[in-house]
């Protein structure tokens, strides 16, 4: 059974960027999501891909994902998703030996920058690139339901700094 394992944080700052080996323009659409479940559509620049996720238990969820042609996924984009969509581009990052997946947000979420990583298992350790900001992982704010719906929710302005402000205030709190 395929399974995805990966951890996910904020960006501190652009020191990152020194380390780009490759990027790709990605459009990914919300198609559909019941109980925790997913699933999603992405237009790439070299494949496009439906995925289906599972709920995130722990660091780890269930990932089944296949290549599409590119037309199938367009068509899908438009006339399922909707509003139900993010365009980022993806930049992989290369960190002692590992491979960091930064994506830089745009449209209503131009701003936001996530870093995130694959492990082999939820105990692999890693060194941690000192331009990593707080770790996210396991909050619904940042997963990708919640980005989806305040990328298309009018009503609910995205406003990057207020955002983050109001996540470290709940950090605080607790």
């Amino acid at each position: 059974m395929p399974v995805e394992i990966e951890r996910k944080f904020l960006v501190a700052s652009d020191a990152w960027r020194a380390a780009i080996v490759a990027s790709e323009r990605l459009r990914d659409g919300l198609i559909g999501e019941l109980d925790g479940s997913k699933v999603r559509v992405r237009c790439g620049e070299t494949r496009s891909t439906l995925a289906v996720k599972g709920p995130r238990i722990g660091a780890q969820r269930m990932e089944f994902e296949y290549e599409i042609p590119p037309s199938d996924a367009q068509a899908m984009l438009v006339a399922l998703c909707g509003e139900r969509r993010l365009e980022k581009t993806r930049h992989d990052v290369v960190h002692a030996g590992d491979l960091w997946r930064v994506d830089v947000y745009e449209g209503r979420l131009a701003g936001l920058v996530l870093a995130e990583i694959e492990l082999s298992h939820e105990g692999q350790a890693f060194e941690r690139p000192d331009w990593l900001g707080p770790e996210v992982t396991h909050d619904p704010r940042f997963g990708k339901r919640s980005l989806f719906r305040w990328s298309f929710d009018s009503r609910r302005p995205f406003v990057l700094a207020e955002f983050l402000a109001a996540v470290a205030g709940a950090e605080q709190s607790e």
